[in-house]
């Protein structure tokens, strides 16, 4: 049986599978105003406190991804640590996780595109669906074909659209001759409800930073390029966002309210500083939300073929192309999905259809986060590693997740919103009830499996 490309990624590759995986360019250019509309001039201080939550998330992520290098990642991770029970629910919450955020993306990418070709003139009058089939074909394609190319392609593609929204920051902040905001400094007008309500949805903007943990059984060094790569993502990510919400909270100058209700921040902001920065700023969003797609696409094939490797789905979902030696059956699985979905809510409005599937992504982020955070010291302890600060971090990420959990749900959001969660629920079940019937049907799976979790345990140790 073909395996997948061995010791072919490089730490830059790596790292441009989680970098693109995040998105960077789709905070200034839409979420920092729902976090403006919640905390005001504090949105700076949102950030700076989401990234050292996800810091510490990471940090507990990576002592699990420099151990267990695999494709399957968190399904894998959380099965040697917690179990195959609440390995194969991990693995069934991100396998939802990154096609939601590729179907999230995949819209995205459709609505800056038609803003970036009404920048420059152009109107194609395309619907919403023809849009949506060229992008997942497009995704399909570079995600079938050798791994490096799409991490390097992720990486390129995000490194121009973050390049153009560090100009427009530095051209905002000459404006105002690189003067200290005092209003943001001193927080004016924000409140501490604010802040906590708009952490949760702060969060949400890092999702993704762990994706590089997917490519452990095709990265060169992955005991240590792996975690690198997490851990750079998370502080490089957190950094970018800050700085992002200081200069375009400053840029608005209305102490968050008109920025609030900006549908989009970053090109409200070039557009004072000249149209002619319109169309550079779309173009890169369009580019940072394609790249975003494809890693998403990339993550979610590697997760399904490691579930497929396992027989926890159906194994062809568990073969790799001969000549590219990706998982291609469970990519395309996947490209197929994203498309079905994507077309059947065509008529909605995307900036609605854009916020229902990141929502349901952002869910099974949330729960992998916390049951890696659980896993991480079970397994140090079981390898003899364990140390205080592991148990330290370790409390830390299950505090923080379980915040962002409970601010998702409460106080009651609107419908759709207030669905969403039960939905999840359910389809965690599903999950749970399909690995019960696998456990029923097929024994010696799940007890190979076993053998070979522990088997790799004791290896470790």
């Amino acid at each position: 049986m073909s395996e997948l490309r061995k010791d072919s990624l490089s730490f830059l590759e790596a790292l441009g599978q989680s970098v693109a995986n995040v998105s960077p360019t789709l905070t200034p250019a839409l979420s920092v105003a729902v976090v403006a509309g919640m905390a005001g001039t504090a949105s700076w201080l949102v950030f700076a406190l989401c990234t050292v939550a996800l810091v510490i998330v990471a940090l507990n992520i990576s002592k699990l991804a420099g151990r267990i290098p695999a494709a399957g990642s968190f399904f894998i991770y959380v099965s040697r640590s917690l179990g195959p029970v609440w390995g194969v629910l991990s693995g069934w919450a991100m396998l939802a996780a990154y096609i939601f955020t590729a179907m999230a993306l995949t819209v995205a990418t459709s609505l800056f595109a038609k803003t970036f070709l009404s920048s420059i003139g152009v109107s194609l009058g395309l619907p919403n669906a023809v849009f949506y089939l060229i992008i997942s074909v497009l995704i399909w394609a570079f995600a079938t074909r050798d791994v490096r190319i799409s991490s390097r392609i992720g990486l390129t593609l995000e490194a121009i659209s973050v390049t153009i929204i560090l100009a427009v920051i530095a051209i905002t902040l000459a404006h105002f001759h690189f003067k200290p905001d005092t209003t943001q400094i001193s927080l004016s007008g924000a409140s501490f409800g604010g802040i906590t309500q708009a952490i949760v949805f702060g969060i949400f903007s890092f999702v993704g930073f762990e994706s590089a943990a997917s490519l452990g059984k095709e990265t060169k060094n992955p005991e240590t390029t792996i975690p690198k790569a997490i851990i750079w993502t998370a502080i490089s990510s957190g950094l970018f966002f800050i700085l992002s919400a200081y200069a375009i909270t400053q840029g608005f100058n209305d102490n968050g309210a008109a920025l609030g209700n900006s549908a989009a921040p970053i090109g409200d902001i070039a557009s004072k500083i000249g149209t002619w920065m319109t169309a550079p700023v779309y173009f890169g969003a369009t580019v940072s939300s394609f790249a975003c797609a494809l890693a998403s696409l990339n993550a979610f094939g590697r997760m399904l073929f490691s579930l497929g490797r396992y027989q926890f789905v159906h194994n062809s979902m568990g073969l790799v192309h001969k000549t590219h030696k990706t998982p291609f059956l469970a990519l395309t699985a996947g490209a197929v999905l994203n498309l079905v979905v994507c077309e059947a809510f065509a008529g909605q409005t995307e900036t609605n259809t854009y916020g229902w599937y990141g929502t349901l992504a952002s869910y099974g982020f949330i729960i992998v986060y916390l049951l890696c955070s659980i896993a991480a010291p079970v397994y140090l302890k079981r390898t003899g590693e364990l140390k205080a600060s592991h148990l330290v971090f370790g409390g830390l990420g299950v505090v923080f997740m379980l915040f962002a959990l409970g601010g998702s749900v409460y106080p009651v959001p609107a419908a759709p919103y207030n669905y969403f969660p039960y939905a999840f629920g359910a389809y965690l079940l599903l999950g749970f009830a399909w690995f019960s019937f696998v456990k029923l049907r097929a024994p010696q799976v799940l007890a190979s499996i076993e053998h070979d979790l522990e088997g790799a345990v004791i290896a470790a140790k």
